[in-house]
């Protein structure tokens, strides 16, 4: 089994595991760790940051080795952003043996074009890109997790080589593909609740809505509102448990 970087923290259940996007860590939810009072499950994603990578990624490997790396006896609330958020709709299909109750997945694209489908592909393909400094290979990955103006690079985001800096995350992650949002909605064993923000424009509220009217806009807030406003996502654990504050 690979290894994955896993931080817990803190006590009360049910525990909250919090799943990143695709080129981020487990660092995008300090600021939400700081205000919930449980025990705190945030594991760097494989390929990410100080988790080993994959020799092949899918939403369910990827659900596989988060789930492998949880010693957790009671049920777990999983939150997760972007890619995230399919791992924990993946991980809520009871497939992977955790008990989980309840999802908040945030800012999940949900529409994938030809195009879309294309780049990503070719991202996957492209070798890792090499930087003279430690400053430069920060700003290409605050660039490529969508947290420039945000937050710090966290230090696990980038690696130090024989010929120059690089970032963490293993590229052969851009191509996991597309998720069929209604079967893992469909196929889902606990409460869902998804959410975006008003100006994201990788996950549309309305493309949401269109998946379960119950769907949540976050005013003002973009594609990482999690990080811009960790606090905006209080009320929405609230709905999948009267602790989630």
């Amino acid at each position: 089994m690979e290894t994955l970087k896993l931080r817990t923290d803190g006590s009360g259940e049910p525990a909250v595991l919090l799943l990143h996007g695709l080129g981020a860590t487990g660092t995008v939810w300090d600021g939400l760790a700081e205000l919930l009072d449980r025990r705190l499950l945030v594991p760097d994603l494989p390929g990410h940051g100080g988790s080993a990578p994959l020799p092949a990624y899918s939403f369910p490997a990827l659900a596989e080795a988060v789930a492998a790396v949880l010693d957790e006896a009671g049920p777990v609330v999983v939150v997760g952003h972007s890619l995230g958020g399919v791992v924990a709709l993946e991980l809520a299909s009871g497939r992977h043996g955790l008990d989980v109750a309840g999802v908040l997945a945030l800012g999940v694209k949900v529409e994938w074009s030809a195009e879309d489908l294309e780049r990503t592909a070719a991202m996957a393909a492209r070798p890792p890109r090499r930087f003279a400094s430690r400053e430069d290979a920060e700003v290409a990955y605050l660039k490529v997790s969508g947290l420039t103006g945000l937050a710090p690079a966290d230090p696990d985001g980038v690696v130090e080589t024989a010929d120059g800096w690089r970032l963490a995350l293993d590229s052969a992650a851009f191509g996991v593909g597309a998720p069929d949002m209604p079967r893992l909605l469909a196929e889902a064993t606990c409460p869902v609740v998804l959410a975006a923000g008003a100006e994201d424009p990788m996950s549309r509220p309305e493309q949401l809505r269109a998946l379960a009217a119950g769907s949540v806009t976050l005013a003002g807030l973009g594609h990482n509102a999690h990080v811009a406003d960790p606090a905006a996502l209080l009320p929405l654990l609230t709905q999948l448990t009267p602790r989630g504050e």
